[in-house]
């Protein structure tokens, strides 16, 4: 996707939209309140956090039309939309979720004076972490075990033991980097026919994605808010997770509203079993493991499209499909610092051009914008195949989405602006009673005029629901 001369989610949402529909009119429809900065950053997060939201939300009133509803107008307010794309810090309930950073995840200085940053939040990347440093589980130990290796050098490290670390590159490291360059040749997501199906139209229905059966195999944030999405226009959610996994409590919280939540083990052949006959009557697989690991466990697209006919599978990496970290492990906060944005940003914040360390991004703006791009892409392959019949694959990464942010320009002054508090987002929450006792958390931005975004169900605990499709 070409670079974007301006920065108005209007540029934004259309540039979006004109990459897979031949007609940019539709976007006519949709209207923003609010500009950037709305959060403390030199990148146009609002712009994309309202341009990625209404995406979505135009994508599905798009389906709804083609079943039978009517036009109908949607507002997103860029402010809400920034709370949304940060909505993981505003969830209140009875018992505070638990501090989800570990007490050594974070950017250490290596003896090359460069940075990595270390992410250990499941045990087992911590263990895996401290057994390569060969060091305490303490945080002096591990700046200290760290400083004897250059930074690339313990990145390599990491990836050959599967772990998860990056150094921390400039703007025009990342762009000379094998891995860059393939990211920069991807466009930000792709909507691909994978096999041959007739037409399945959906009945006429109150709700944009009434009726549409999702499989929800992903975690933390990216994958699950695009499920929650989906959720949001009507889908029928069905979120699964193995009973051995470690879960990040207030994600579940936040990412598990509209969602049922079964556990299967995949290491079973009964698990494997159970997975299969779901997906027999699924509308969508949308998947973010490893990659390779659901295609060895027997759930690739190709057969996914070779048990259901029809079916959309999405999927979500860290670094997209091709070049040679396709099959690395990645988080938001490590792609967004092995991409040259943190150092863009802390050379930003000092005027002088002396970067005491990385700065990171004010939200967890990849994996926002790659759940809602997720959304729309699966939305756009449900118009599709209504038409056109078919099976269809939608991807996207981490690195696709921070490569079109990049492309928005930088924010004049963007650091100027006030963080968004609880207090400031207060106004955009809804209340409601869930599986973890009454909950706030931030409502859905995207206001559709005739078909009012909402989630039909409460957060529940993993596990509660049987595996089985209502």
């Amino acid at each position: 996707m070409p670079l974007i001369s301006s920065q108005s989610p209007d540029d934004v949402l259309r540039a979006i939209w004109i990459a897979h529909h031949s007609d940019s009119s539709a976007t006519d429809a949709v209207t923003f309140s609010g500009a950037d900065p709305v959060l403390p950053s030199i990148f146009p997060i609002g712009a994309l956090a309202g341009a990625t939201i209404a995406a979505a939300a135009l994508a599905a009133a798009e389906v709804w039309r083609g079943r039978g509803g009517n036009s109908q107008t949607i507002t997103v307010d860029l402010y809400h939309a920034a709370a949304e794309f940060r909505s993981e810090r505003y969830i209140r309930t009875p018992e505070p979720p638990a501090n989800p950073w570990d007490p050594i995840a974070g950017l250490y200085p290596t003896s090359d004076g460069r940075f990595v940053r270390i992410h250990t939040n499941f045990p087992h990347h911590r263990d895996g972490i401290l057994a390569l440093l060969k060091c305490a589980y303490d945080r002096n130990a591990v700046a200290v075990a760290l400083k004897t290796w250059t930074a690339e050098g313990f990145e390599t490290a990491a990836a050959q033991h599967n772990l998860v670390a990056t150094m921390t590159r400039s703007p025009e490291d990342w762009a000379t980097h094998s891995q860059g360059k393939a990211v920069a040749a991807l466009p930000l997501i792709e909507v691909i026919r994978i096999g041959d199906a007739p037409p399945k139209p959906l009945p006429p229905a109150t709700r944009p994605l009434a009726g549409v059966r999702v499989l929800d195999l992903t975690r933390i944030i990216a994958g699950p808010v695009a499920a929650r999405t989906l959720a949001a226009h009507g889908a029928d959610v069905l979120a699964v997770t193995s009973p051995y996994l470690p879960a990040i409590p207030v994600l579940v919280i936040d990412t598990g509203r509209g969602k049922r939540q079964a556990h299967i083990d995949l290491n079973t052949d009964a698990g494997r079993a159970t997975l299969e006959n779901l997906v027999r009557d699924a509308d969508v697989f949308l998947q973010g493991y490893r990659p390779g690991g659901l295609a060895a466990r027997g759930f690739s697209p190709e057969r996914l499209a070779t048990l259901n006919p029809g079916i959309i599978c999405a999927t979500l990496s860290a670094y997209g499909h091709t070049g040679p970290w396709s099959d690395r492990r990645g988080f938001d906060s490590l792609t967004q610092n092995t991409n040259g944005m943190n150092w863009s940003e802390a050379l930003a914040a000092h005027p002088q051009g002396l970067m005491e360390k990385p700065k990171e991004l004010p939200a967890q703006a990849l994996d926002h914008g790659a759940g809602h791009l997720l959304a729309y892409g699966i939305a756009v392959a449900l118009a599709r195949r209504a038409t056109e019949g078919g099976s269809w694959h939608v991807r996207t990464s981490l690195a696709q989405v921070g490569h079109f942010l990049d492309g928005l320009g930088r924010v004049p002054g963007g650091h100027k602006a006030n963080d968004q508090t609880a207090d400031d987002a207060a106004k955009y929450t809804e209340h409601s009673q869930s599986g973890f006792g009454p909950i706030t958390a931030i409502a859905h931005a995207a206001r559709l005029s005739a078909t009012p975004s909402h989630y039909a169900r409460p957060a529940m605990l993993l596990g509660t629901h049987p595996p089985q499709w209502e």
